[in-house]
């Protein structure tokens, strides 16, 4: 059982049901209707709440016991939700078919990091959207979630390097409170990125 079979095993969702918050005020930039890509969605929060929204939505991520409380939470919610397993280390959507890909809290490896985004990125339409928040650096003072290793967290540069062919539309850094299931709560520090593939 891999480390995130493992977390998501447990009563209840790790992260919540509810969708995240820098998500939903963004998701006003998404047209009705959109192919959205939803990589690392764990138990399916933004994946599901993305179809109530009347999104066409893939769910991809490396726990199979994730994707299963997520297609249970689709089910209970009256929504349809395609679900992929699969490794952002070597997995690749097909080319420029996504309106969107949301990236909420995923964090890889610096060795794979860059060319997984890449591979993401490359997954967008012409005008298709990004929409990211991570932890910055500055997450390690607080106890609120996220990875205890720096080099797993995001700075806006290393954003602007893994995506430099996108058009940047936001990319912010601070504190903000989380409230997203007992994974994520309290006070954090959060890189926020929204950019678009040219049209």
């Amino acid at each position: 059982m891999n480390f995130w079979d493992h977390n998501f095993s447990v009563a209840g969702f790790k992260y919540g049901t509810a969708p995240n918050a820098f998500l939903v005020e963004q998701a006003h930039r998404l047209t009705p209707g959109c192919d959205v890509l939803v990589p690392g969605d764990g138990e399916g929060r933004n994946g599901v709440w993305l179809a109530q929204q009347g999104h066409r939505v893939t769910a991809m991520d490396g726990s199979a016991v994730g994707l299963q409380k997520a297609q249970a939470l689709a089910a209970e919610r009256g929504v349809t939700l395609h679900t992929v397993l699969g490794d952002l280390a070597d997995w690749a959507p097909a080319p420029a078919r996504l309106d969107a890909v949301v990236l909420t809290f995923v964090h890889l490896p610096p060795s794979i990091r860059a060319a997984a985004h890449q591979r993401l990125a490359a997954g967008l339409r012409p005008g298709g959207l990004l929409i990211l928040e991570s932890f910055h650096p500055q997450q390690l003072q607080h106890t609120s979630g996220g990875p205890k290793d720096a080099a797993m967290l995001y700075t806006p540069a290393l954003l602007r390097e893994d995506f430099a062919g996108l058009d940047e539309l936001l990319c912010w850094h601070g504190e903000v409170t989380l409230d997203e299931g007992p994974g994520h709560q309290g006070l954090a520090h959060v890189t926020r990125f929204v950019a678009r593939a040219n049209p």
